[in-house]
């Protein structure tokens, strides 16, 4: 018997929207619950904060003005500020009141095709990621070199290219990993790819505290290598263990012809190769065992992976969970993005990759059949074998809908726990927060920021790790529309 969605699509596209307050320190209290007095620290978030301009909508919301909004957990209680990036293109079209740049997911610059064909620059939108390194933080967009922002106020700082390390323009990945300190101290593990016909993938580490006794400060580059592999690279994310940084190549063709002419946004003219072999790219990290030997490449199985859970290392094995998708999702030219039918999009699914390095054989698991996605898991176990799995997942056990739900999920006994925020909630990304001092792996607090379609505003809840019960929820007097990724930087 088929279960029916049990959302309805109006209170899903109500998150939709232009955020038209930017708040600084407002004062939060429990609606329901009590906040946990050792929660200290920093909740960041990044996500598009525009959508519209001029009476235009983006044509995907990937292509939404970055905003990032701080919960600071304190002895004092909780405040909330929010802060669009002021990068360049934000500024030139906040005065313009139009777009001014084509986005990468298909959103046009107002003129139709003449005025777009040709056009190749890309406005950095400082949209998918936010972290703290050092002194700064970090407004992330793949394509290009980060935004600085203060930590504290959330002020635009400007482009940073970290000290030299970056030229200007160079591509610098909206998914760091942060090694807890595999090989001595914790380190920030990035990348860059350059893709073409040969794609080169830049590996570098940071140091991510500061260290008297070498004399090494939060931020510094601590090692960096080059490789180049054959075929076309569309990477978001990776997985890391302590000798390995893992990518995963996907069998995606890119066909530029529509996007030079201005038909197509760049993301919009990827699709999946026919007959093409997706790769596992292993590069062995310089702080690791292996340092300094060549990658090793390793059929990979069929489908599409934009997110990692983990990875591991079993003996001459590496364990590597990542959600797949039958096929490369994608919004068309026609297409609006409010009215998506979600049964015709591949739901993402977790499954596990067991890969033999001695023969490369790679077995495949698949965990469940509930669509799930930005699947976390405790960051003390970034890179080990874990036992526990938190990820934002559809109401239905089958089927593709929005993310309605939270699920733990024990990656060793197949049992799992929910906490629903259907009918009229919507979730995003969840975050685990150890406890401070915690010995159990899910001892701590899972906090999630929730679409409330009965507010049209946003809430965060605060949960148990462990077992998912609700301990706080605080009704936040902002509309943050869906986003995409965030981090916790503790006090």
């Amino acid at each position: 018997m088929t279960v029916l969605p049990v959302y309805d699509r109006a209170d899903w596209a109500s998150a939709f929207r232009n955020v038209e307050v930017e708040l600084n320190g407002v004062a939060l209290t429990a609606a329901r619950g009590t906040i946990p007095p050792e929660l200290q620290g920093t909740l960041y978030r990044n996500g598009p904060g525009r959508m519209e301009r001029g009476g235009q909508w983006v044509h995907h919301p990937f292509d939404g003005d970055g905003m990032i909004t701080a919960l600071r957990f304190g002895p004092e209680g909780v405040q909330l500020s929010n802060r669009f990036v002021r990068t360049e293109g934000w500024q030139a079209e906040e005065q313009a009141g139009k777009f001014l740049y084509r986005g990468v997911f298909g959103t046009q610059k107002p003129g139709g095709v003449a005025a777009n064909a040709f056009d190749l620059r890309l406005k950095n939108i400082a949209n998918t990621h936010v972290v703290r390194l050092g002194d700064q933080l970090l407004a992330l967009w793949e394509a290009a070199e980060p935004y600085a922002l203060d930590p504290d106020t959330l002020e635009t700082r400007g482009l940073t290219l970290l000290d030299g390390v970056l030229k200007k323009g160079e591509a610098f990945s909206a998914h760091p990993r942060f090694d807890p300190g595999h090989n001595g101290a914790p380190r920030m593990v990035t990348f860059g790819v350059k893709t073409g016909p040969r794609s080169t993938i830049r590996l570098m580490e940071f140091a991510v505290a500061d260290d008297p006794a070498s004399g090494v400060k939060a931020g510094q580059l601590l090692s960096e290598r080059r490789d180049s592999f054959s075929g076309f690279a569309f990477l978001h994310d990776f997985a890391i263990t302590p000798n390995w940084a893992v990518f995963l190549q996907n069998a995606i063709a890119f066909n530029p012809l529509p996007y030079v002419l201005g038909q197509k946004g760049a993301a919009q003219c990827l699709a999946s190769q026919p007959g093409g072999q997706a790769k596992f790219w292993l590069i062995p990290r310089d702080s690791g065992a292996f340092a300094g030997q060549k990658p090793r490449l390793i059929d990979a199985p069929d489908g599409f992976v934009f997110h990692h859970l983990n990875a591991w290392e079993e003996g001459d094995q590496l364990v590597v969970d990542s959600i797949y998708y039958a096929d490369f999702p994608s919004i068309g030219p026609e297409q609006d993005f409010r009215t998506i039918d979600f049964e015709l999009i591949d739901e993402g699914l977790l499954e596990q990759c067991r890969i033999d390095l001695a023969s490369g054989v790679v077995q495949t698991q698949r965990y469940s059949e509930r669509c799930c996605e930005f699947a976390t898991v405790n960051p003390n176990r970034e890179g080990l074998s874990c036992q526990f799995a938190w990820m934002a997942v559809a109401e239905r056990e089958q089927g593709n809908d929005p993310l309605q739900a939270i699920k733990k999920l024990d990656l060793q006994s197949g049992e799992r726990r929910i906490w629903s925020a259907a009918p009229r909630g919507f979730v995003s990304e969840p975050l685990m927060v150890p406890r401070p001092g915690a010995t159990g792996e899910d001892d701590g607090w899972v906090l999630c920021l929730v679409w409330n379609g009965a507010r049209c505003a946003s809430d965060l809840v605060i949960l148990d790790a462990a077992s998912l019960a609700e301990v706080a929820v605080l009704e936040l007097p902002l509309a943050v529309p869906h986003g995409l990724h965030g981090s916790w930087a503790p006090a």
